[in-house]
């Protein structure tokens, strides 16, 4: 039994006429004959009744009937699912995210990837920094990452997003000219700075170039392994922190952020991936989402 051999016998019992069955699978009618023969003598049972004027199924032939329609949708809706899979209309994409990346362009990512491939399924690992992402990329556990360049790992491909400043958080009681006043970075020569944990993090470098550019090294008074503790110590009046931009969609009481005046320092955020990963949702997920930013 094959699944042509199905398909024509559906076919059959849905016209009740070998010719008009034949006239729609666009075959003569010998062949289709002989197919439900061998089909009959594969089961071991007739089929159809045949009369001059029609054809009527058989017991066995009702049996069979929604089975074989069944099998046959199943076909079809794994044909289906295969290629859509292949085009990378469905599958799963694995996304890593720097903190501040989560507040204000994972959003837009999930936004786009959902209108877009409906079918494709996301899960986020966040809160991470650069070098973790590397290697979370490397080791095969994430798929794609939003993190901030440079990139070491010259086997993965990169494409930037967005150019950010940094601005300070400081505390509620912290002194200032007033609530959004641009700030001088010079003036916190003597201010204690929280500052990312982790030695290879881009924002914490980005921040060290800031301050010796405005004519200090600042003092790292504490560490912090996530942006969300890095503001929860702010808060707490143990320092100021020079972040990226993005944390302006964090609203956290008793921090407040001011740009700076002078000495601007960026830095970017990018997408991330492996070279050589040859997953169609990946491909498909990197097409929508660079669409707007060739």
């Amino acid at each position: 039994m094959d699944l042509r051999q199905l398909r024509y016998f559906v076919t059959v019992a849905r016209t009740r006429h070998f010719g008009r069955a034949a006239e729609e699978l666009h075959i003569a009618q010998s062949p289709l004959s002989q197919a439900i023969r061998q089909l009959e003598s594969h089961l071991g049972a007739p089929l159809f009744e045949r009369t001059t004027r029609r054809v009527d199924l058989t017991a066995a032939g009702e049996a069979l009937l929604p089975e074989a329609v069944r099998i046959l949708e199943s076909v079809s809706a794994a044909r289906d699912q295969v290629s859509r899979v292949a085009a990378g209309d469905l599958g799963s994409l694995r996304v890593g995210a720097t903190g501040l990346a989560t507040y204000r362009h994972v959003p837009d990512l999930v936004r786009r990837l959902s209108t877009a491939l409906p079918g494709l399924a996301l899960t986020f690992r966040t809160e991470m920094l650069t070098p973790d992402l590397e290697a979370a990329l490397a080791d095969h556990r994430i798929d794609l990452a939003v993190l901030r360049p440079p990139v070491r790992d010259e086997s993965l491909r990169t494409h930037v997003l967005a150019r950010e400043r940094l601005v300070l958080a400081v505390p509620e009681a912290f002194p200032t000219t007033g609530a959004a006043a641009a700030v001088d970075l010079a003036a916190l020569a003597d201010a204690d700075f929280v500052v990312y944990a982790a030695p290879g993090s881009v924002v914490g470098a980005a921040a060290d170039r800031a301050c010796r550019a405005a004519g200090f090294v600042p003092r790292h008074t504490h560490e912090a392994g996530q942006t969300s503790t890095v503001l929860a110590l702010v808060a707490a009046g143990l320092g100021v922190a020079l972040l990226p931009e993005s944390v302006l969609a964090v609203s956290v009481s008793g921090v407040r952020y001011h740009p700076l005046t002078s000495g601007e320092v960026t830095t970017d955020v990018a997408l991330a991936w492996r070279s050589d990963d040859p997953s169609p949702a990946l491909a498909r997920a990197l097409a929508v989402l660079l669409e707007e930013h060739p």
